[in-house]
């Protein structure tokens, strides 16, 4: 009986000695595993940028508010160059926010993340005025075509009173403005033929945003313009469903539209800006200080954007000629491109706001 019962006790010894080299091994692949999943997670946040996985599960910080930035643009655009200064100045200051910055419209394009705002799923967005028109017509006055003659002149129009009173229009859509950053002068592309006069647009079919005053000017040029979603455009054109589109110089090496694009032209017919959008739910939530924090870094965030941008679209169209036939218009038929679009201006104004666009181009020639 002895003899059975040390028997028993043996063998009960070497199953748990088995048993506890299975588990050590199983558990040093799971080690593995997780260090292989924080090497990416590491990756990632040292490049700033958010990850799609990231946003559909949240933060993991229960400590600090996560703010999500959606931006149309790509990663080496003045835009997500802004959207990473502003990350860079609120971190600094603050343990209460972590920022992420989601570009190349990984979660929506412009007038979708908006939306998103509205419904409180995204936090942040820094849209082009254009779309905005859906959501506040008064900000048609920005799409005004050969209204606004500098960006020096930009800046002095939207950092003063008018800014502010367009930058108030926003409460009434759930939303809140922060600051004016800057998407840049809007210039011509085509695969057709080089475009020095008015008279070349014609029959031109033109990939323009949704907005009727974008499409309305471009047909009284003469162009016949297509609507469409910015993320279909370079596909667009390497199909040939339309011949050009028009964006400022810095998009258009950026998004290599050159490789599908022959003909460049330096129309500047519109100077477009970009607001800094935030949820108004989510902004009532902060306190005092907080909110001056966010504010703050929005505006510096947004100085620091349009320098960049400036230095960019230099950049960018020197680097253009290379690969693009580039024409200058004449100031003789610049003057023929404004009388053109009068009519556009005058048929958006009571829609827009026949105060609003006045406003808009009294405070233009004052600083002019």
């Amino acid at each position: 009986m002895k003899k059975n019962w040390l028997l028993l006790l043996t063998v009960f010894v070497l199953m748990l000695l088995i048993a506890a080299c299975g588990g050590s091994d199983e558990e040093e692949g799971n080690e593995e595993a997780s260090a292989d999943e924080g090497s990416e997670t590491e990756e990632t946040e040292g490049d700033g940028s958010g990850d799609l996985e990231d946003f559909a599960e949240g933060s993991d910080e229960d400590s600090a508010q996560t703010l999500r930035i959606s931006i149309g643009v790509n990663d080496k655009h003045p835009e997500y160059e802004g959207a990473m200064k502003f990350k860079e100045l609120v971190e600094e200051q603050t343990d209460d926010f972590n920022v992420e910055v989601y570009h190349s419209g990984q979660i929506a394009d412009d007038r979708a993340a908006v939306e998103m705002l509205q419904l409180g799923s995204l936090e942040i967005t820094i849209p082009s005025t254009s779309p905005m028109v859906n959501f506040v017509p008064e900000y048609g006055v920005f799409d005004l075509p050969f209204t606004m003659p500098s960006a020096e002149v930009a800046d002095q129009v939207l950092d003063g009173e008018f800014g502010d009173k367009m930058m108030g229009l926003l409460e009434d859509q759930g939303l809140v403005g922060l600051a004016w950053w800057e998407n840049g002068f809007r210039n011509l592309t085509n695969d057709a033929k080089s475009v020095e006069s008015i008279d070349d647009l014609d029959g031109l079919k033109i990939r323009t945003m949704e907005n009727d005053i974008h499409l309305d000017a471009w047909e009284e040029m003469g162009a016949n313009p297509t609507p469409m979603a910015f993320t279909e455009l370079f596909s667009a054109m390497q199909q040939g469903t339309v011949d050009g589109q028009e964006n400022p110089y810095p998009t258009i090496e950026l998004e290599n539209y050159y490789e599908v694009q022959d003909y460049l032209s330096g129309t500047n017919h519109v100077y477009t800006p970009f607001i800094f959008l935030m949820d108004k739910n989510l902004w009532d939530s902060f306190d005092e200080e907080q909110q001056t924090l966010l504010k703050e870094a929005a505006v510096e965030a947004g100085e620091f954007n349009r320098q960049r941008s400036r230095e960019v679209a230099e950049e960018s169209l020197e680097n253009l000629k290379e690969d693009m036939e580039f024409s200058e218009i004449s100031d003789e038929e610049m003057e023929r491109f404004r009388e053109a679009v009068e009519p556009v201006i005058e048929k958006h104004k009571d829609s827009i706001g026949a105060d609003i666009v006045d406003e808009y181009l009294a405070e233009i020639e004052k600083y002019e």
